[in-house]
């Protein structure tokens, strides 16, 4: 659509969006911070863009620890099927059977389990591909896997380079897949980038070269619609702390197509067991027919890690994805429009560093800037809470249940002005440390 740069242009943008009312289902932190003349401070709620690293609390989650408690005390946690509740939404939330989801381990744990699972270098086929862009723990597991199965990472771990820096080309990721290769792990979307792939290309081109494929999905599950069953993904995986808004101690997803049941799991469990016989305490594992043979342990399956992921699940399914995906891509879009207009030329001198098409861009707006680390301090200062990924992207995450346009507005005057007033140059520019 067409955007005008003023606020009440914003204004208009809020009174018209259809997910307005669950704003107030979120807890909105209160600071004291400088207002919009850098002098005077006061306390007043957040303008919080960090939510693709760490989503807020809502009062559905609140509500869902509590009950879970009540079952803790009552001795019920166990028959209540939380767990199964959950990984039934989540299973909407990708585009897959219910019975090839479950919620389990964490991310870089499912990762190993999958991989484990999969990767079977036999043959000629002894490699397994990455990307230079990837979030580093995958790549620390893939080398990893690549050494349990007695290989060397330096031979067999091919990792895709990027050509320009902050993307990777999918032609080069598909030019990869040599009959040399087992398996091909990619992200949907990366995590500085923003650059969203296109998973059913990647997928039919690697099943076309008879390679296994399977994505880490932190990044992009709760603000991007998926049909990995459709797609005929092979696993996938993703945490539910983020745009899931399921808590920092939230168990972690995991997805598994329905034609790979019959494999035994790179690291079975006890939980993972069939519950037929689980209780038989044999030597032998049986497999569960499902998903849930890739179960990394019942302590990790019920109780207070799963709960709030199910409240947070059921509360996006019930907002609906595709509304979700629509004021996510409509809200990035009016933040580049405003950093295109306000914030491009001399002195602001800020750019967009994602891709700006719609079908290839995530659920963040990588802002750049030579001086990106001391303005997100600057920022923070204010009350904005942005996030820095070295060297230079301010990435800032409005979040489709709970940022208005007015704050994406207000997010757009506070970088203009801490830039303005010269603030950012109060921190210390040799700062090493993560933001």
């Amino acid at each position: 659509m067409e955007f005008k740069p003023g606020v009440d242009f914003a204004k208009k943008l809020d009174k018209e969006d259809p997910l307005s009312s669950y704003k107030k289902r979120f807890y909105i932190p209160e600071m004291e911070s400088l207002n919009m003349d850098g002098k005077t401070k006061s306390v007043k709620p957040i303008i919080y863009m960090d939510g693709n690293s760490l989503g807020l609390a809502s009062k559905d989650v609140e509500e869902e620890i509590k009950a879970e408690f009540e079952r803790w005390k009552n001795l019920s946690t166990r028959r209540s099927g939380i767990d199964k509740k959950a990984a039934e939404y989540q299973a909407k939330l990708v585009g897959a059977e219910p019975d090839e989801v479950i919620v389990t381990g964490g991310a870089s744990i499912n990762l190993h389990a999958l991989v484990s699972t999969f990767y079977k270098p036999k043959g000629k086929r002894t490699k397994i591909i990455g990307d230079e862009l990837n979030f580093s723990s995958d790549l620390y597991a893939l080398a990893g896997e690549v050494r349990l199965k007695g290989r060397d990472p330096e031979k067999d771990l091919i990792v895709v380079k990027s050509r320009d820096g902050r993307t990777i080309a999918e032609e080069d990721i598909i030019a990869a897949m040599s009959d040399e290769v087992s398996v091909c792990h990619l992200p949907s979307v990366y995590f500085v980038s923003g650059q969203l792939l296109d998973i059913k290309r990647l997928t039919k081109a690697a099943h076309d070269k008879g390679v296994i494929i399977g994505y880490d999905c932190c990044h992009s599950v709760g603000v991007i619609p998926h049909k990995f069953h459709e797609w005929g993904v092979d696993y996938a995986l993703w945490c539910n702390y983020k745009y899931m808004n399921g808590s920092t101690g939230a168990i972690a997803g995991l997805y598994v197509h329905r034609s790979h049941f019959k494999e035994t799991p790179g690291l079975p469990t006890w939980w993972g067991n069939s519950p037929g016989n689980r209780f038989d305490f044999k030597a032998e594992w049986t497999p569960t027919g499902n998903a849930a043979s890739w179960h990394l342990g019942s302590n990790l399956s019920i109780g207070f890690g799963v709960s709030p992921v199910y409240a947070s699940s059921k509360m996006i399914v019930d907002a609906g994805l595709d509304k979700i995906r629509e004021k996510s891509l409509k809200a990035t879009d009016y933040m580049m429009f405003l950093i295109d207009e306000l914030l491009s030329k001399k002195p602001y001198n800020y750019s967009v560093g994602n891709p700006r098409e719609a079908e290839k861009r995530g659920g963040h707006v990588a802002c750049e800037h030579v001086e990106a680390r001391r303005i997100c301090e600057a920022l923070t200062a204010r009350g904005v809470l942005p996030d820095f990924r070295p060297p230079t992207t301010i990435r800032l995450s409005p979040i489709p249940l709970y940022t208005t346009y007015q704050e994406i507005w207000e997010v757009i005057q506070h970088l203009k002005a801490v830039i303005d007033n010269k603030e950012y140059m109060k921190f210390d520019a040799n700062k090493k440390e993560s933001y």
